[in-house]
C-alpha cells in the first residue's frame, strides 16, 4: 500500500467547537503535505445511518484517499476502532456500521485491522475523542505509507458490523422503499435504485399525494411533488419550491410507497 495525498473527514462534530480544528491540527503536524477534504461535519449527532449514507455517496467522487469517518455514539466502549482497506482507498473509524457501505462503493473490502497498536495512537488517548487521538493519527500514518498490518490485529471483513439492509420491494406499478436519508433541502431519498421508476408511469401517487415522474424539480408544478433519480442514482422525492420531508411527514427508516396512478 503506497502513500496517499489526501485525507477526507466526515463527522458529527459540528462547527461550533474546536473538534474539527483539532483533527486538522493532528494531520498538519504528522503529515503536513497531505491535503484534507471536509466531506461534512454536520451529520446529526450519533446518526450512524446518515453518516454511512453521506460517506458512501461522496467517496466515489473523491481522489484515492484515507477517509476518516467519526459518527461514534459508542466511543470509549468495547466497539472496535478499525481501518478498512478497499480497492480505492482506506477507511478509518469505529466498527459500528459506518464504514462498510463506503468500502463497497470504493470497490470492496480487501482487508481490515483493529487499531490496537498504541504506537499508532496519540501519546494520551481520551476516552471520548478517538477521532483526534486514534483515528486521525492512524490515517496520517497510512497516508504517509505505513503498512496497515502494523496498525494492529487483523479483522475478518465478514465480521465487521453492518447496518441492516433497508427495505426495498419493486413490483409492476409500485415501489415500496425505506427512506434512506433526507438532504438539507428536504428532498427525500429512498433506498430503491433509480431504475425502479421504470416500473411506474408518469402519473404517480405517494401516500395521499399526487406526484409526477420527472428528471428535475421543475418537472412538477410549483408546490407539486416529483419523483426522480437523484445524483446518487436512487429514487428521490422533492417538492418544487418546498420540502418533501414536511409534505410527506416522513423520517429516515420510514417506508414510503410510490405507485402508478390512473
Amino acid at each position: 500500500m503506497g502513500r496517499y495525498e489526501w485525507i477526507s473527514l466526515t463527522t458529527d462534530y459540528g462547527l461550533s467547537d474546536g473538534f474539527v480544528a483539532a483533527c486538522h491540527g493532528v494531520i498538519g503536524r504528522m503529515a503536513p503535505a497531505v491535503r484534507v477534504i471536509d466531506v461534512t461535519h454536520l451529520v446529526s449527532p450519533g446518526d450512524v445511518p446518515r453518516g454511512s449514507a453521506v460517506l458512501a455517496q461522496a467517496v466515489p467522487h473523491l481522489p484515492d484517499a484515507v477517509h476518516v469517518a467519526v459518527v461514534d455514539p459508542g466511543v470509549g466502549t468495547a466497539r472496535r476502532p478499525v481501518a478498512v482497506e478497499a480497492e480505492r482507498g482506506v477507511l478509518v473509524g469505529p466498527d459500528n456500521g459506518l464504514l462498510p457501505d463506503a468500502a463497497d462503493a470504493l470497490g470492496g473490502i480487501r482487508r481490515a485491522v483493529a487499531l490496537t497498536n498504541p504506537a499508532w495512537h496519540a501519546d494520551t488517548v481520551s476516552r471520548t475523542f478517538h477521532g483526534r487521538d486514534i483515528f486521525v493519527p492512524a490515517a496520517a500514518r497510512i497516508a504517509l505509507g505505513a503498512d496497515l498490518a502494523d496498525a494492529g490485529e487483523p479483522v475478518d471483513p465478514a465480521g465487521l458490523v453492518r447496518l441492516p439492509e433497508p427495505l426495498v420491494v419493486v413490483g409492476d406499478g409500485v415501489v415500496e422503499a425505506e427512506v434512506l436519508t433526507v438532504d438539507r433541502f428536504g428532498n427525500v431519498q429512498l433506498a430503491a435504485p433509480g431504475s425502479a421508476l421504470d416500473r411506474l408511469g408518469d402519473s404517480l401517487r405517494v401516500g395521499g399525494m399526487r406526484a409526477v415522474r420527472g428528471a428535475t424539480f421543475a418537472d412538477a408544478p410549483a408546490g407539486g411533488l416529483v419523483a426522480y433519480v437523484d445524483s446518487a442514482g436512487r429514487v428521490a422525492l422533492a417538492i418544487n419550491g418546498g420540502r418533501a420531508v414536511v409534505a410527506l411527514s416522513v423520517s429516515p427508516g420510514d417506508v414510503v410507497i410510490v405507485a402508478s396512478a390512473p
